[in-house]
């Protein structure tokens, strides 16, 4: 059984249609502009992975505009303000100390990273890894990512008792997580 395949579709671009064991539906799925892919279950063929691909058409070309523009303004923001990763550091642990003093919610060591798929993490020790690129959003959503990290000093998942716990420092807060989810582009930076 074939594991992937690759289809071009007009006005999008090369497509990959890819098996997956996990994948309960077909799933589509935009990481850059230049890789779409689509997650198949095991149970449905390639050919109606396409067809639903197809179906989708106008939807990836608005959003792949949607992510070309996005791509040129990070490129825009990167030639005009290159990223002092000194500076960077300065102002997230600044803002940490403050934040974990303000809440309450110590933490061990902080590192700060350019990582490629989060925001940040916070570890079993309770050493919270910050993305660099955070200086670059919004205040309140840097405010919400430091937050975000430091509740999970106290639980360590995402159940309905962290996001209530973080609704106590952060009202809203899944509205915050939407919001910075709309920086992605930043992650790949």
């Amino acid at each position: 059984m074939r594991k992937s395949k690759k289809v071009e579709i007009r006005g999008v671009g090369e497509v990959l249609l890819e098996r997956s064991h996990r994948a309960k539906h077909i799933n589509l799925t935009i990481k850059t502009l230049n890789a779409i892919r689509v997650a198949v279950p095991m149970d449905v063929t390639f050919a109606d992975a396409e067809l639903f691909a197809r179906s989708k058409r106008e939807w990836m070309r608005k959003h792949l505009n949607r992510i070309e523009i996005m791509v040129r303004q990070i490129e825009q923001v990167s030639k005009e303000t290159p990223l002092d990763r000194k500076a960077a550091r300065e102002i997230l642990v600044s803002r940490l100390d403050e934040l974990a003093e303000k809440h309450n919610l110590p933490y061990n060591k902080v590192f700060v990273k350019n990582q490629k798929t989060r925001w940040g993490s916070c570890s079993m020790k309770n050493n919270i890894n910050l993305n660099v690129n955070l200086v670059r959003v919004p205040l309140e959503l840097m405010d919400y990512a430091i937050i975000h990290e430091l509740v999970h000093t106290r639980v360590k998942n995402h159940s309905q008792h962290f996001w209530n716990r973080l609704e106590r420092y952060l009202p809203n807060a899944r509205t915050f997580d939407q919001e910075l989810d709309r920086y992605w582009f930043l992650l790949s930076d």
